[in-house]
């Protein structure tokens, strides 16, 4: 073993006494016959100095450049008190330089490892074994480790067995957003990679282990963002034999104390349980972010009979809604301020964006001669406007409106201080919709066809309105995203031939896609539930940033891409064959 000590191990109880580091140099510098070297490990920096005395040790110091790997023996002294380095854990001392090794040379780097600010993300993947040597990489996939390792205390002390399932399985209805995979000892068929262990967990319930965990990687082919990867990691969770109330207690339990293990936060107790037409009413969100004090509200009622035809349509519309959303201390925007703001919610849908202000004037809005004095009264009653502030309107289809207002919220609050930034605010999403409308005009399942409905008997479910039904499901939110989401599991094998017969999967597809899973339900399933959570979106709140990649080793960029192994590739035909392929692009 070379080392004795990592960099943040050595403080001044160790002072007089010899020890050996290993790292890379992170920096040199020469001053006055001296070479004061800065020492990285990923623990920490920690300073050692060459002395002129030893003339073959300088010389050998002074071949030292940026990421050099060396290793250095010295003994640990005291600094004097006027050179104390505050910023740094270690600068109370340093190392006397006794020894020193060049274990390997390094090239001049594309950029040093504390440069992050003027280095592009590109440039930063491409060579990402050099991002992450910098200290503030390590410390966030430090963190990572240390929340892992927190939820698997948690879940082993709760009697949670850890489960591994296949990560070569079967394409599920969504077969455009897996990645498939070829079989070469079966021509002409694909393995899918999981998008969840969804229906293995399941099956585990059938076969008696009651409390499944797995910390796995999933894979969904779709189109990314900040928060989103084709290949990301979940705590997979399922029991059986408890009710939507006891998981949810026992998820947030967990939280709480791997919140409290990592960062030593207390989250709140209990959590906060709204329904989502509650969040969709109040936010336009179905995970609202609960540190912003901004909150819009519906004036649909007011407006119904107004001469402005862009509120009173919209309020008249079944699918439409007109909602104000109050700025304090707003009036002061200026009209360039406005314009932006109608610009950039052009990228949300909307059509412009209408305004009021209350100033020592008295009402400042284009939209105000379309309305009557009784209308703007009411608006400003119930909004409770006082002089200085602006209000915001948003009106149209209400997908178009909760998308563009709730944005807008987002982005007022950030830019004006509405946002309490040192809090956490989780709360529960409960009573989502059951079914929901896709791009075809049919059905889908809001969460996935294997939630259980809010209804007693498949009867009443297929005579009932779908757009009326209910889940049992239950989405955890921590400060504006999903961090996790579950539900109650159909149990019964009729009920969930009748989701399927609702969702246009009728009984031989079902039996061809899903034979496994409905054969198994006839075999005394027991009532169960889970919930998956997203590691990556939890280690990225934890760290402080915005993006999953932050808190990942080796992210894909927005396009699915790998820089560092430039993935993905193309295969040589002779590969191709063996699978019984062919290239399009050669044909």
């Amino acid at each position: 073993m070379m080392r004795t000590h990592y960099c943040a191990e050595v403080n001044e109880a160790l002072a007089g006494q010899n020890v050996t580091l290993c790292g890379w140099v992170h920096r040199r510098r020469d001053l006055g016959g001296l070479v004061f070297l800065t020492l990285r490990d990923r623990t920490d920096l920690i300073q050692i100095v060459f002395e002129p005395e030893k003339a073959a040790l300088m010389e050998e110091a002074l071949k030292l450049r940026p990421e050099f790997v060396v290793c250095i023996s010295g003994i640990v002294r005291l600094r004097p008190q006027d050179m104390v380095n505050s910023q740094m854990r270690t600068g109370k001392i340093e190392i006397e330089g006794a020894s020193l090794d060049i274990l390997n040379i390094a090239q001049t780097p594309p950029f040093l490892p504390d440069e992050q600010q003027n280095v592009h993300d590109d440039l930063r993947y491409r060579y990402r074994y050099l991002d992450l040597r910098r200290p503030e990489m390590q410390k966030k996939l430090m963190l990572r480790a240390q929340l892992t390792r927190a939820i698997r205390g948690y879940l082993d002390k709760a009697g949670f067995l850890d489960i591994e399932t296949p990560m070569l399985t079967r394409a599920t209805p969504e077969g455009a957003r897996d990645y498939l995979v070829p079989s070469r000892v079966h021509p002409g068929a694909f393995y899918a990679l999981p998008q969840s262990p969804q229906l293995f967990k399941q099956l585990l319930m059938m076969s008696g282990f009651d409390r499944y965990y797995q910390i796995v990687r999933c894979f969904r082919d779709e189109d990314l963002r900040a928060d989103r990867q084709p290949e990301f990691t979940q705590l997979d969770i399922e029991t059986s034999f408890m009710d939507k109330k006891a998981i949810m207690n026992l998820m947030e339990a967990m939280m709480r104390a791997i919140f409290k293990e990592v960062l030593q936060v207390d989250l709140p107790n209990p959590f906060p349980v709204m329904s989502f037409d509650e969040a969709m009413r109040r936010f336009g969100s179905d995970k609202p972010d609960l540190r912003i004090t901004l909150e819009w509200i519906d004036i649909g009622n007011i407006v119904q009979a107004s001469e402005f035809k862009v509120f009173s349509e919209s309020a008249n519309n079944p699918n439409g809604r007109v909602v104000a959303l109050k700025l304090p201390n707003g009036a002061e925007l200026s009209r360039k301020n406005l314009d932006d703001y109608a610009q950039w919610l052009s990228a949300y849908g909307a059509k412009g964006l209408a305004w009021l202000k209350l100033t020592e004037e008295g009402i400042q809005s284009p939209v105000a001669k379309f309305l009557s004095e009784d209308i703007i009264k009411a608006i400003l009653a119930r909004t409770e406007m006082q002089k200085g502030d602006i209000l915001f309107f948003g009106a149209g289809e209400s997908e178009t409106v909760n998308a563009s207002m709730g944005a807008l919220r987002v982005k007022l609050s950030h830019e004006h201080g509405f946002v309490d930034q040192a809090s956490w605010k989780p709360l529960w999403i409960v009573d989502w919709p059951m079914f929901e409308k896709n791009d075809l005009g049919r059905w889908q399942a809001a969460h996935h066809p294997f939630t259980a409905p809010a209804v007693s008997d498949p009867e009443t479910l297929l005579t009932s309105a779908p757009e009326t039904l209910r889940a049992h499901a239950y989405d955890m939110v921590l400060n504006g995203y999903e961090i996790g989401g579950g539900s109650i599991r159909i149990h019964e094998t009729a009920m969930q031939e009748a989701v399927f017969h609702l969702l246009g999967i009728e009984h031989e597809e079902a039996y061809q896609k899903f034979g496994f899973l409905l054969e198994a339900l006839k075999y005394g399933c027991p009532p169960h539930g889970g919930i998956a959570f997203g590691i990556d979106r939890i280690a990225m709140l934890m760290a402080g940033s915005n993006s999953i990649r932050d808190v990942i080793a080796f992210p894909k960029t927005q396009s699915a891409a790998c820089l560092l192994t430039d993935a993905p590739a193309p295969v040589d035909a002779h590969q191709l064959s063996e699978l019984g392929l062919k290239n399009s692009n050669s044909i």
